[in-house]
């Protein structure tokens, strides 16, 4: 039995994606002979994942709901961009799969579990006929991973592959600034969800002053790791998932991955539960911190395009800014630099190209020149808040009424 005999043609194949992509079985397919009209299905990241699966044949087809820079040379009429939010992406995933390729590994008792991302792995399970995986033996799985009957699995193929580590980001002083301004808003018991990035990075490194903080979302990383060994991060004022720490995947070192495999309290759950306003909004006090590529007067963000080009996607951040307006106290903040291009860009904006969330979903602004409070202003004051926030050499060309 090979790979590729277990493969048909018009097949639709999910392909896990960022730190859990099993690259041992995408390099197997490169120089295969395979079906036509395969359609390939992947959440890719940045950095992690950088096969154009349209380059395998010149009938295969990508689906992605995540632009990155690796895709630019696809094909354009066989790579299909879909925005749509990660919770909406489980419920897809559900019924459009007919095999499935994903990582696993042995957690300390042995026992076969997903790989250290498991946000759509189970619904795109639930439809497969086939499913193929690549046992990573360079690493011993997460405690807090579910596990998976070795029985649904049609192949295996064993690695020794050391996982690939996210960089940990340059924080400059703007980054800092913004760090301090955030970590100002975040108030001890207050359960915290935050992104990839340095911004993200300055936010954690400065809540060492915090207390009982519980977390909920859709990554950790070393930052994280940090505040959970730390004490800052304990779980203990939750509602739910009391004394546990809820992610989707982990994003960081080695340390990271090596230490997750003895924290059973460090949960990791799919997109219908870290992404979902039903279990959310039964945290108090939830606040949502995410980045934008620009941020227009009225509020509208956008997350995705630059240029007029799709550079990412929708990804998560709507579900968890509107998860945080069910909250009781939650709030959703939006934190990101003043400016792009070496400061020659304002990302603050008169209108933005295109709306990722809208105006009605931030509650703060923050940028390094300080904190817009948007919750329940007019439009105008909202626009003189958000201006108030830009770089000053960029105040004066901003429109904001009177």
């Amino acid at each position: 039995m090979s790979i590729t005999s277990l493969l048909a043609k018009g097949m639709r194949i999910y392909v896990a994606g960022s730190v859990n992509e099993p690259t041992a079985l995408i390099e197997s397919l490169v120089d295969a002979q395979l079906p036509r009209d395969l359609h390939f299905v992947q959440f890719p990241l940045g950095g992690y994942n950088c096969c154009d699966f349209t380059a395998l044949n010149d009938t295969a087809e990508f689906t992605t709901v995540f632009m990155t820079p690796h895709l630019k040379n696809a094909d354009p009429d066989r790579l299909h961009f879909v925005p749509m939010q990660m919770r909406e992406v489980y419920n897809y995933l559900r019924c459009n799969i007919d095999a499935v390729l994903l990582q696993v590994a042995r957690n300390r008792a042995g026992e076969m579990c997903f790989g250290p991302n498991v946000d759509f792995i189970e619904a795109a399970l639930s439809g497969a006929s086939v499913v193929i995986a690549e046992l990573n033996e360079s690493f011993v799985a997460s405690a807090g991973c579910p596990r998976i009957d070795e029985s649904r699995i049609d192949f295996t193929v064993t690695t020794n592959r050391p996982l690939y580590e996210m960089t940990a980001p340059e924080i400059d002083d703007s980054a800092r600034k913004i760090g301090q301004l955030v970590a100002g808003l975040i108030s001890d018991g207050d359960c915290i969800q935050t992104g990839i990035g340095a911004i993200p990075a300055a936010i954690l490194n400065e809540l060492a002053d915090k207390n009982d903080l519980g977390m909920h979302g859709g990554l950790l990383d070393d930052g994280g790791m940090r505040l959970i060994q730390a004490g800052n991060v304990n779980g203990r004022s939750k509602a739910i998932d009391t004394g546990k720490h809820i992610t989707g995947m982990a994003l960081g070192s080695a340390a990271l991955i090596d230490w997750l495999a003895d924290r059973p309290d460090v949960l990791f759950k799919g997109a219908d539960y870290t992404h979902e306003i039903s279990v959310i909004g039964r945290l108090d006090n939830f606040v949502s911190i995410n980045s934008a590529v620009e941020i227009d007067l009225h509020g509208q963000v956008n997350a995705e395009v630059a240029g007029g080009r799709q550079i990412s996607g929708t990804g998560g951040s709507v579900d968890f800014m509107r998860s945080a307006r069910v909250s009781k106290g939650g709030r959703s903040i939006i934190a990101m630099n003043a400016t792009a291009r070496g400061g020659a860009v304002s990302r603050i904006v008169e209108k933005v190209e295109t709306v990722t969330a809208l105006r009605t979903d931030v509650d703060i602004v923050v940028t390094e020149f300080g904190v817009a409070h948007l919750k329940n202003l007019s439009l105008k004051a909202r626009a003189r808040a958000l201006a108030g926030i830009a770089a000053p050499v960029f105040r004066d060309g901003l429109k904001v009424g009177r």
